[in-house]
């Protein structure tokens, strides 16, 4: 076991549990505070705090703020990474994000709506950000405010900020914790996002335990020699060091560690799912993969193959699905591909995709009849909330053997 956990063994079993669960609370919060999402854990927190900030600095490279009324866990930024985010926010949104926040830092504890728009109209300026009065841009200044509210920055104090007028109060404490980016060192936005991206104190050590605990699947294609190598010597160890300090489950294989929390408290996305497109992309997966591994494992399929799995499941169950969902074949497999991307189940390469070997994780099979060979319409899977969830029926990838 790695040195980083040595500080859980200076404590009972009670109190390692109650930092375990408050390291797991922290991981999915970043940003604890009162009056937001599980607020009652916050006394838990600031108990253990000395602990709890030892434990995320030698782990994972993360400095952690703990104050009575919220808790802050600065991670690491995702870099470019398209499947990561807020989203609530576009782009668009998300560059009307940053400005708020700089129009914030000069309003003082009070400001009317009207006033901090006017605020946030001018930051754009300054920023050679071209303003419009159209329909798109007035959504992504109410989805950035909506966003500051939901994380306690801004309190409707009067009307909301979606409204044609409101007061709202500035939580100046929160505003000083949200970025967590080296600002002052960045010359540029394409230098910050690369600063905040940077590997903690340790290196690679620190480097691939954010990403085994940060992402579903790390493939070892896409790591460097030293981060492969230095994987591959510790897989079982990081392993036991993830379940002992946050609770999570990894899966060590030929290509790649795949990371689960058999919680699910921790998967910002599950899947399998209830939803249609849930469903298809897991029904789907057989299909894809059926071509055979390409070099590395990873399968090559196209979008017209994706087009065609998703129709003939659509044709073959047509009361199973949303019917606004599967209206559009063309949106649907859009919607597919982007939820495999999310997964880490399917990247783009030049002009078709390909399939990750941790696919093979899942063989599904449809509980019912295909209309075409004789199924009763009323025979189709549904859509049952309380459905029994899809247990895999076996491992991620081809079992490696003896790895260390």
């Amino acid at each position: 076991m790695s040195q980083s956990a040595d500080v859980l063994d200076r404590l009972g079993e009670i109190d390692q549990a109650d930092v375990v669960r408050c390291a797991r609370v922290l991981l999915r919060r970043p940003l604890l505070r009162t009056g937001g999402p599980e607020a009652e854990l916050l006394p838990l927190v600031h108990r253990h705090r000395a602990t709890l900030t030892e434990l995320f600095a030698g782990v994972l490279g993360y400095r952690l703020v703990v104050e009575r009324r919220f808790a802050r866990l600065y991670k690491a930024g995702p870099g470019n990474d398209p499947t990561r985010g807020e989203p609530s926010l576009t782009p668009r949104g998300y560059a009307y994000l940053a400005l708020s926040l700089a129009a914030l830092t000069t309003v003082g504890r009070q400001t009317l709506l009207s006033r901090l728009v006017t605020d946030i109209r001018s930051a754009a300026t300054q920023a050679g950000i071209e303003v419009t009065d159209d329909l798109g841009d007035l959504r992504a200044i109410a989805s950035a405010l909506r966003h500051l509210v939901s994380l306690g920055v801004i309190t409707e104090t009067e009307g909301t900020v979606t409204e044609d007028e409101a007061l709202l109060t500035v939580d100046t404490s929160l505003l000083g914790q949200l970025v967590t980016g080296p600002i002052g060192s960045a010359g540029s936005a394409t230098e910050l996002v690369t600063l905040a991206v940077r590997p903690g104190p340790r290196g690679v050590e620190h480097t691939l335990r954010r990403r085994l605990v940060e992402h579903p699947v790390t493939h070892y294609a896409d790591l460097t020699e030293e981060e492969g190598t230095w994987l591959r010597r510790r897989a079982r160890s990081e392993s036991r060091l993830l379940e002992r300090c946050f609770g999570l489950a990894t899966e060590s294989r030929l290509e790649g560690i795949a990371v689960t929390d058999p919680e699910d408290y921790l998967t910002d996305i599950a899947f399998p799912g209830q939803s249609t497109v849930s469903r298809i992309a897991l029904l789907a997966l057989p299909r894809l993969l059926a071509a055979g591994p390409a070099e590395g494992g990873w399968v090559p399929t196209t979008t017209e193959r994706v087009a065609e799995a998703c129709t003939e499941l659509v044709e073959a169950y047509p009361t199973a699905w949303s019917k606004q969902v599967v209206a559009s074949v063309p949106r649907l497999v859009d919607d597919v591909l982007h939820l495999l991307v999310a997964l880490g189940l399917a990247r783009q390469a030049d002009d078709h995709w390909l399939i990750s070997p941790a696919a093979h994780r899942w063989q599904p099979e449809p509980d019912a009849t295909p209309r075409h060979q004789g199924g009763e319409p009323g025979s189709d899977i549904t859509d049952e909330p309380d459905q029994e969830p899809f247990v895999p029926g076996w491992s991620l990838f081809d079992d490696e053997g003896g790895s260390s």
